[in-house]
């Protein structure tokens, strides 16, 4: 690859099915906790972000607290859940294998996931082989900063030494798009998770990304055509 020189993967609903499940559960946890919320909605307007950061924003939005505890009853009924629900986004291995043997591209992960929970789900959809010692979790590395933040994403580039703009991100999700966006990096959108919904797309171009695919047997063909494409 002459231009790009790092694949940085968002995880939920790039690389597991997870977007639709975490909705759910936070939507059922609000509802019971007296902010009323459909599971659409959550996708709507939350998707991408960390259930630390949606709190704080329903706690400005209905100017009344909510309970910090909703947080570790989120992560219980995620872990229950994912044994029976959780699925791997289609085509991921043949994706990251050819990205990693025919482009010969370094990869990794920025979530806003912990990482316990990021090798958990990797584990029970048989993927995290492909990626042990190449995950970074927002909230335990560098600045802590959650997406939309783009340090997560600096910090990746740092620790491979590569300049921001030599980096494409796949990002399912507008906060994340943004994120990748912010940190001056070469973002492809992602609409292949259950959880995308119909004008996902447009809120991606509308982000930023260079363009949007919908199956993971697509990305390393776009990252070939972006690699000699230069705006």
């Amino acid at each position: 690859m002459a231009n790009i020189k790092l694949v940085i993967f968002d995880c939920d609903g790039v690389l597991v099915d997870s977007e639709y499940l975490a909705a759910q559960i936070h939507a059922e946890l609000l509802s019971r906790a007296g902010f009323p919320i459909t599971e659409q909605e959550m996708i709507e307007h939350y998707t991408g972000l960390s259930f630390a950061d949606i709190l704080q924003i329903i706690e400005k939005t209905a100017d009344k607290p909510v309970s910090a505890a909703l947080l570790d009853q989120a992560d219980t009924l995620f872990k229950q859940r994912l044994k029976q629900d959780l699925t791997a986004i289609a085509g991921v291995r043949d994706c990251v294998e050819t990205i990693r043997r025919q482009l010969h591209l370094p990869y990794c992960i920025c979530s806003n996931s912990a990482s316990a929970n990021i090798k958990t789900m990797l584990e029970q959809v048989k993927l995290y082989d492909l990626f042990r010692g190449r995950i970074f979790s927002a909230p335990e590395t560098g600045s802590k900063k959650t997406k939309p933040a783009p340090d997560i994403y600096l910090f990746a580039a740092e620790k491979a030494g590569v300049a921001p703009g030599a980096c494409i991100v796949l990002e399912d999700s507008v906060h994340g798009a943004k994120a990748a966006v912010a940190a001056g990096m070469r973002v492809v959108g992602f609409t292949g998770g259950r959880h995308a919904r119909p004008r996902l797309s447009g809120d991606l171009m509308e982000a930023g990304v260079e363009t949007v695919i919908a199956r993971q047997s697509d990305f390393p063909a776009t990252i070939r055509a972006l690699d000699t494409f230069q705006e």
